[in-house]
C-alpha cells in the first residue's frame, strides 16, 4: 500500500450538508487555499473534514492537537536506531509530500511556538523548512492545510495569533437546526423520529443553559451516543443520564435540572 493510499477514506462519512459549506470547501481546496472552521464541541466539524477528503478523493492526516505538542511533533526529527541516525518525518511533513490534506484539530491546544511553522505553508511559498534536515520542502500541490478550534474555549492564553489566523480562509459552525440534528440522529444510529425529536429538545434545553452553569451544550456526537445506547435496549432516560448529562457537568443543580427536563420530555 503507498502512502498515499493509507490515508484515502474508503468509505463515505455520512455527512448532513446543512448550507453551502460542501461548495465553498470545494472552491478552497480547488484554489489550495488554507481553510480554518470554528464551532463548539461535536458539532461535525472533523465529521465534515471527512466528508470532503472521501468526496475529494484526497488523503487525509488528522493531527490531534494538545499542550504538549511540540513543532518537532508535527515536522520530524532524528531517531537512534542500530545503524546510527535516521530521519522520520512528522505528520505535517508527510501530507506536504504526498500531497494530503493536513487536518490540525483543536489547533489553539498547541502551543504558539508550535504552530508557527504552519505559517510558510499558508501563503504564496507553500513550503516547509526542516531546519534540524537542512531541507526546504516545497509542498505538494495537492496539498492543503485545514485547522480546526472552539472559540468558547478561547482565552489569552489559548487563542490563535492574528497573524496565523489571517492567513486561512474561514467557516463558522453550530449546531444543526433542530430539524437538521433529527434527521442526521436517524441517518447516523437508526433511530426513529420521536426519539430523535425528543433527543434534540433535551440538546435544547441544555444549550439554553450554556453560560448559566454550563460551559458547553450537549453536543451532536453525545445524541449520537444516547441513541447507540437507546438501540442497545438501554431505557431512553438512563441513556441521556449517561450519555447527555453525566459527562457535561458535575454540578448537581444543573445535573437535577436536566434529569427533570430528560424525565418530562421521555414521560
Amino acid at each position: 500500500m503507498s502512502d498515499t493510499e493509507q490515508y484515502l477514506i474508503k468509505k463515505e462519512p455520512f455527512y448532513q450538508v446543512q448550507s453551502d459549506e460542501v461548495e465553498l470547501y470545494t472552491a478552497a481546496y480547488q484554489a489550495r487555499l488554507p481553510v480554518m472552521i470554528k464551532g463548539p464541541t461535536g458539532c461535525g466539524k472533523s465529521r465534515f473534514i471527512e466528508h470532503m477528503a472521501w468526496k475529494l478523493n484526497k488523503p487525509l492526516i488528522t493531527v490531534a492537537c494538545n499542550e504538549d505538542m511540540t513543532a518537532s511533533d508535527l515536522v520530524g526529527r532524528y531517531l537512534l536506531d542500530a545503524n546510527g541516525t535516521r530521519w522520520l518525518d512528522g505528520p505535517l511533513t508527510v501530507a506536504a509530500r504526498i500531497g494530503a490534506i493536513c487536518y490540525l484539530d483543536e489547533v489553539v491546544e498547541a502551543r504558539q511556538d508550535t504552530t508557527v511553522v504552519i505559517h510558510p505553508l499558508t501563503d504564496h511559498r507553500r513550503v516547509l523548512p526542516l531546519d534540524k534536515k537542512g531541507e526546504l520542502l516545497e509542498a505538494h500541490p495537492d496539498f492543503q492545510l485545514v485547522i480546526s478550534y472552539n472559540p468558547g474555549y478561547q482565552s489569552l492564553m489559548k487563542d490563535l495569533k492574528q497573524s496565523t489566523k489571517q492567513r486561512f480562509t474561514a467557516f463558522e459552525f453550530d449546531y444543526p437546526t433542530p430539524e437538521t440534528e433529527s434527521t442526521i440522529l436517524q441517518k447516523e444510529t437508526g433511530i426513529n423520529a420521536d426519539f430523535a425529536d425528543k433527543l434534540v429538545k433535551v440538546a435544547s434545553t441544555a444549550r439554553n443553559l450554556k453560560g448559566h452553569g454550563l460551559d458547553e451544550g450537549i453536543s451532536t456526537r453525545l445524541l449520537t451516543y444516547a441513541a447507540s445506547l437507546m438501540d442497545q435496549g438501554i431505557e431512553a432516560q438512563a441513556a441521556c443520564k449517561m450519555a447527555l448529562v453525566r459527562p457535561i457537568t458535575d454540578d448537581a443543580d444543573i445535573r437535577d435540572t436536566l434529569d427533570h427536563a430528560i424525565n418530562t420530555i421521555f414521560a
